[in-house]
């Protein structure tokens, strides 16, 4: 059974981005608590009752008379909390509901021994009808067609530095840096074909917190360039990050959130517009192929990005973060980084955030994407996710992994990969 809850302090701490798809699957764990929904694709119609069945297993055996807590009910609003119920024969079954879209959630705890063990599944109702709550300001256009005409006043002011010890046989890899909006500079990895050509190129934007970039490689026909987005270079030594993100960084995302001009994502979803600016400035450039990448708060920046650039032609988001962020003031799951769950929203905070959410842009995003997250994802709820997906009206594709939370299968990395492999050969 995955362990959930290592997964979600490493995304606390912000070291998601450094793990490798492959290093993101955890080792099997001695007890596993399996909850399984009656139908096999976990979807459900409004007002049909769903049966889970729960069973704790160790060494491949039913564990008997084990002791578990569980919770049932929508997501982050259990209506059903029991706790030390004894499986005499280490399984039972539990029932519930929705009369409404969205996704409810089963999440058992069995105790044995001194220590949790974890399992959970959900329930997932009339997902093509979930929508968001969260208003769109009247000027959202307005105000972000102002906001990346501000920054390109400035000149890019590229500079690029050749990285020997990360370069190939076949790809050139630099350290960029490039003025972003004020004199805030935007820093990168760039992977460059060494063959002379034009070629495609892939913004790769990143996850939550504050850390070191190597490059995406995308194979010696593709351009790709990674991004960080805090305006610190991204070569420097992991001690640093951790200092940083202890630091001056600590709780970014909380930043000036009651004023839209000065929140935080202001620089961020700026910058990476900015980004795509630095891209069609490259010679080696193909001048017209270009998509966009990313997981999390990545995986939001890509949705952003794909809206409020016309020159992306294709994105590939997965578990999106900052979709209707406003879902907890109606009682129902918002995305990261989950305003408003504990605690009432400060003057002007909400108009604010309604610039900055993503299913406001998801309605602005008119290209083909590939997106993908899994149903027990706790840090990007798949409510807010579909919320955001069910605003989109170009063509697009979702991949779901039922019991994936917030990490990734290494199949669901290699499909992305090779979808945006695929786009850029088009």
């Amino acid at each position: 059974m995955k362990n959930y809850f290592s997964i979600l302090m490493l995304c606390s701490l912000g070291l998601w981005g450094v793990m490798t798809a492959a290093q993101a699957q955890q080792a099997q764990r001695l007890v596993s608590v399996v909850v399984s929904p009656d139908h096999a694709d976990w979807k459900y119609k409004a007002g049909e009752e769903a049966t889970f069945t729960v069973q704790v297993y160790k060494f491949g055996h039913l564990l008997r008379d084990v002791a578990v807590d569980y919770e049932l009910g929508p997501e982050f609003f259990p209506t059903v909390e029991k706790k030390d119920v004894v499986l005499k024969e280490g399984k039972t079954t539990l029932k519930g509901v929705m009369k409404e879209p969205g996704l409810l959630r089963c999440r058992v705890v069995a105790k044995v021994d001194g220590r949790n063990y974890e399992g959970m599944a959900g329930a997932l109702y009339d997902d093509g009808k979930i929508l968001p709550v969260s208003d769109e300001p009247a000027d959202f256009d307005a105000f972000w067609a102002k906001a990346i005409e501000d920054a390109r006043r400035a000149p890019l002011d590229a500079v690029r530095t050749l990285l020997p010890e990360k370069s190939t046989a076949t790809q050139d890899v630099y350290e960029v840096s490039f003025r972003n909006t004020g004199f805030a500079r935007v820093y990168g990895i760039l992977m460059i074909p060494k063959k002379p050509g034009k070629y495609p190129a892939v913004l790769q934007v990143p996850g939550a917190g504050v850390r070191p970039y190597n490059g995406v490689n995308y194979g010696e026909d593709v351009i790709s360039l990674e991004i960080g987005v805090h305006g610190i270079p991204v070569t420097m030594a992991q001690s640093v990050y951790f200092s940083i993100y202890g630091g001056a960084l600590n709780g970014y995302w909380e930043f000036s959130k009651n004023n839209k001009d000065q929140f935080y994502y202001k620089r961020v979803y700026v910058g990476c517009v900015r980004a795509v600016d630095y891209l069609f400035s490259l010679p080696e450039f193909d001048g017209e192929t270009v998509g966009v990448s990313g997981s999390s708060q990545g995986g939001a920046l890509s949705i952003a990005t794909a809206a409020l650039d016309p020159r992306i032609r294709f994105l590939a988001p997965i578990h999106p973060a900052m979709c209707d962020l406003g879902g907890f003031l109606k009682k129902r799951a918002g995305g990261w980084p989950h305003y408003f769950r504990f605690t009432k929203p400060e003057s002007g905070e909400v108009e604010t955030l309604s610039y900055y959410d993503i299913a406001n842009f998801a309605r602005r995003v008119h290209v083909p994407g590939l997106y993908s997250w899994g149903l027990n994802d706790v840090t990007c709820p798949p409510t807010s996710m579909y919320a955001a997906y069910n605003m989109i009206t170009a063509p697009k594709d979702l991949k779901v992994y039922n019991d994936s939370g917030h990490w990734i299968y290494s199949e669901q990395q290699a499909a992305t990969t090779q979808w945006l492999k695929d786009q850029c050969k088009k």
